[in-house]
């Protein structure tokens, strides 16, 4: 399996060494573009999922970049007649062949549920209404807001980024006073993991940003900023550094 943009970092896996692999050994290439696959849409920032034509199966979740409502997620194969080898299970009070329509366009014959909700009509509806060159636009001004976001965090000296930024994911620690320059004193990990927890209650108490904080293996609590609001501004981003960094100085003085 390959991921192309994953939940903490946004990272992409190398789509066409891993196929590579796949095509050697014969293994069912499965990508995970749940939050990445949107990218399909812009021609500026695409590249990062060459080689997906190459997947046996696909998932994408248009509600997540694309900001479609949710739930929409969808399964995409390259064998079309996949899913029904897998899971008909044949019964004729259902699913008559003798119908006046082509019944390969019964999809309730081809899903473990059999009946659901056709979720896809809100990214078919939004599509017909924004266009392919709307959603290019959305996505690139997400990705130009994140690189400013970036740009800010590498300018301010209370701030500090986890690693360098690959999709629209920004991680990034608030630093305290008390620990600015002080990333070889012992307990450094230990203080900086209590950090964003308290910052985020303040904020989540004054009902002024939602913004998701999480370990990392051995890395301490970090701030991770993703938007799917392209209507945001580089004054919101000013606003959500200057907020934390004023609720930062007030808890830890």
């Amino acid at each position: 399996m390959a991921i192309t943009g994953t939940t903490v970092r946004g990272a992409f896996d190398p789509i066409n060494e891993i196929a590579e692999i796949c095509k050697k050994y014969n293994i069912w290439l499965h990508i995970d573009a749940a939050w990445g696959g949107g990218l399909i849409f812009s021609q500026k920032h695409r590249a990062k999922l060459n080689g997906i034509e190459r997947a046996d199966s696909v998932v994408i979740n248009p509600h997540k970049l694309l900001a479609v409502p949710q739930q929409c997620s969808m399964l995409l194969v390259k064998n079309k007649d996949i899913l029904h080898q897998c899971h008909s299970k044949g019964a004729e009070y259902l699913f008559q062949k003798d119908k006046y329509y082509d019944s390969s366009y019964d999809l309730g014959d081809k899903y473990l549920q059999c009946g659901r909700k056709c979720d896809v009509f809100k990214f078919w509806f939004m599509w017909k209404a924004k266009g392919s060159s709307g959603f290019a636009n959305h996505i690139d001004t997400l990705m130009e807001l994140a690189e400013y976001f970036e740009g800010q965090i590498h300018e301010r000296p209370d701030f500090m980024l986890v690693s360098p930024r690959q999709y629209m994911n920004v991680c990034f620690w608030y630093l305290p006073r008390y620990l600015q320059g002080k990333q070889n004193v012992l307990d450094y990990g230990a203080q900086l993991h209590k950090v964003a927890p308290q910052v985020k209650a303040v904020m989540v108490r004054h009902g002024s940003v939602m913004m998701g904080y999480q370990p990392l293996k051995t890395l301490p609590n970090f701030f991770r900023f993703v938007s799917q609001n392209s209507a945001l501004a580089k004054k919101d981003v000013m606003y959500i550094l200057d907020h934390i960094a004023e609720i930062g100085s007030a808890i830890f003085k």
